[in-house]
């Protein structure tokens, strides 16, 4: 027997992120009393978007403190100390592929949409890793099959897409202009996404790689977005 939790409520204008971010770490604790001693393998899931922007984020890298669930991830890894086989999986910002029908991609669509255009932020150079889905799913099962206890690792397909491609590939599907705007108009553009899309997360997962042998085979996030199925 193994657990895995996946679950958080994040994708809305209306969402309180500090109140999920609670509730999570409330599972994560039940889950965790619930193995204690066992040795069982537990997997809670965090974000690459978590770590330190700006360099290449490894394994090794720490969550950063700010951000209402750090101490989730904490907990858990914290859980290998009473006897549990805890791992995180930090999934990149774009978890991409047919289906996804809530993450960022739809959302970043949908703005699109009623914007009439498909923008970015300054020139658009930050970075965001992606992972398909079907990759990212691979990725659970082999950390429960095999993760030592207390393991970071890093669900990335792709290290890093500039994101000024993502919203040129959107642009190119929706048939809509490709704009620049000011980071001071982020907030009334791109709404609760605006904490997000400036951030330059490129994201290592050589490590989790060489670990469980984990090989993502999916198609990456622009060549997924030219497929058209977010579009459908």
């Amino acid at each position: 027997m193994y657990a895995v939790h996946t679950a958080f409520n994040n994708f809305s204008e209306t969402t309180d992120f500090a109140a999920s971010a609670r509730a999570e770490l409330r599972a994560i604790e039940a889950i965790g009393a619930a193995l204690e001693g066992s040795g069982k393998p537990f997997v809670a899931t965090s974000g690459t978007l978590l770590v330190n922007p700006g360099h290449l984020a490894t394994e090794q890298d720490p969550v950063r403190g700010e951000f209402p669930r750090v101490a989730s991830e904490n907990t858990a890894l914290s859980l290998a100390e009473r006897g549990v086989r805890s791992s995180v999986v930090r999934l990149a910002p774009s978890v991409h592929g047919e289906g996804d029908k809530h993450g960022f991609v739809p959302s970043l669509i949908g703005i699109a949409r009623a914007k009439g255009v498909s923008a970015y932020v300054g020139d658009g150079a930050n970075r965001w890793p992606g992972v398909y889905r079907l990759d990212a799913a691979r990725l659970f099962r082999l950390a429960a099959e095999a993760a030592p206890a207390g393991s970071r690792l890093h669900g990335a397909g792709e290290e890093g897409v500039p994101f000024r491609e993502i919203a040129a590939a959107i642009g190119r599907q929706l048939k809509l202009p490709v704009v620049s705007i000011a980071a001071e108009d982020a907030g009334a553009h791109f709404g609760f996404l605006s904490a997000f899309v400036s951030i330059d997360n490129p994201t290592s997962s050589k490590w989790t790689r060489e670990l469980l042998g984990w090989q993502p085979q999916g198609p990456g996030l622009i060549a997924d977005i030219e497929q058209g199925h977010y579009f459908n």
